[in-house]
């Protein structure tokens, strides 16, 4: 991909304007219960930062309609001042003469956060007035918003298009790298790892994994409709009924190409989804009146033992419902697995990112991507809008 990246391009008393994703969880106090995002973004930001640039950052924060007076961006410049060691000033809006003021009052190594862009809600609508407005404010513009790539933002696609001078993040470009790898050119053996609740949201990416992966361990609530396509009682687990016959077609896709599709043989079982559950191991059918909510130590010696000796692995989806003790260990285990493979471990973004943060083990997978949704559609084998416009000449 003909992308520049952050040292290519020349930021020295430029007004750089960084896209970067700060869309952080926040308590009913506002304040930030995991920083990862903003972590992330450090090394972009640092980059273009200490070359003397004059940096204002955007991102959107959470989903709000209108001015949401919960999901201003404050907490999010404290942080970042916190972490950069150095005062971030925020201003009251994202666009306006107010914030055009302050950009002009900006010196070398200055750091400007603007306020929540989905305030606006142009910025979702693809607003051309709107991205000029923003698009006022730098001279260059930097992406470092993977999780925003696959939508049409104003501030991902619309800004980009106005500004000449436009490169990539280094968060950006790792996204890229791994993602690519493992679309275009994997190590094998090659083994994909799917869990999370809806077959619906995988259908795409395992059309793709299946023209590319040796194997596919499926785990999560999305293994039930493809054990009731093979007619096994799955209790009151949740199944996806129109998506059925889908996955029965997926399933006879997998054993024409040689791929091996492999589904839970025993599951960790309860009658609700509480801290407090009382949970018995079943299978390879689950009972009425029970719901599977995680894998069950048969299938979860078979998956380890499956993953010895690859050389990729993209895991995207937990297992069970993770965040409830009882229902942890099947996630827990694979998330462990992974960490003492010696082969490219990629995790794809959205809760399997937030288990291994969990377990603490991020640090020893290959990659732990930022965008659950991005980097589905990267694997999907779409392009995805907010890289697109970077290849741009």
């Amino acid at each position: 991909m003909a992308i520049k990246t952050v040292d290519q391009i020349q930021v020295k008393s430029k007004r750089v304007l960084m896209r970067v994703d700060f869309n952080v969880p926040l308590d009913e106090s506002g304040n930030i219960t995991d920083d990862t995002r903003i972590r992330m973004a450090l090394p972009s930001i640092r980059a273009v930062q200490q070359r003397g640039a004059r940096l204002i950052l955007m991102s959107h924060l959470g989903r709000p309609k209108g001015v949401d007076p919960k999901l201003r961006m404050d907490p999010v410049a404290k942080r970042l001042s916190e972490l950069l060691g150095q005062p971030v000033r925020k201003v009251a809006d994202c666009v306006g003469p107010e914030v055009e003021k302050a950009v002009a009052a900006m010196r070398d190594g200055d750091v400007l956060l603007l306020e929540n862009l989905r305030f606006h809600k142009e910025e979702q609508a693809g607003d051309p007035a709107f991205a000029d407005k923003l698009a006022r404010l730098g001279e260059v513009y930097v992406s470092d918003a993977f999780g925003t790539a696959h939508r049409p933002d104003v501030s991902m696609v619309a800004v980009a298009e106005r500004i000449p001078v436009r490169a990539a993040g280094y968060l950006m470009m790792k996204e890229i790298e791994f993602l690519s790898r493992a679309l275009s050119a994997p190590e094998r053996p090659y083994i994909a790892i799917l869990g999370g609740a809806k077959v619906s949201d995988k259908i795409l990416v395992i059309r793709s994994l299946l023209e590319r992966v040796n194997a596919i361990l499926v785990g999560g609530a999305m293994a039930y409709t493809f054990l009731k396509a093979k007619g096994i009682g799955v209790g009151n687990s949740k199944v996806e009924a129109e998506h059925i016959g889908t996955a029965g077609e997926l399933m006879a896709t997998a054993a024409k190409r040689g791929v091996d599709l492999i589904l839970p043989e025993d599951h960790v079982v309860a009658a609700e989804i509480s801290d407090e559950a009382k949970t018995e191991v079943v299978g390879p059918a689950i009972p009425e009146g029970k719901i599977g909510l995680d894998i069950g130590p048969q299938t979860t010696a078979r998956f380890k033992a499956r993953l010895q000796g690859a050389k990729m692995v993209v895991w995207n989806g937990p297992m069970g419902v993770f965040e409830k003790r009882p229902f942890q260990a099947g996630t827990r285990a694979i998330a462990e697995c992974l960490a003492g493979l010696k082969a490219t471990t990629i995790v794809g973004g959205g809760d399997s990112a937030a288990a291994v943060e969990q377990f603490g083990l991020a640090a020893k997978m290959s990659h732990v991507s930022t965008g659950g949704g991005a980097s589905l559609e990267f694997l999907e084998g779409k392009q995805l809008p907010g890289i697109a416009v970077l290849e741009k000449p």
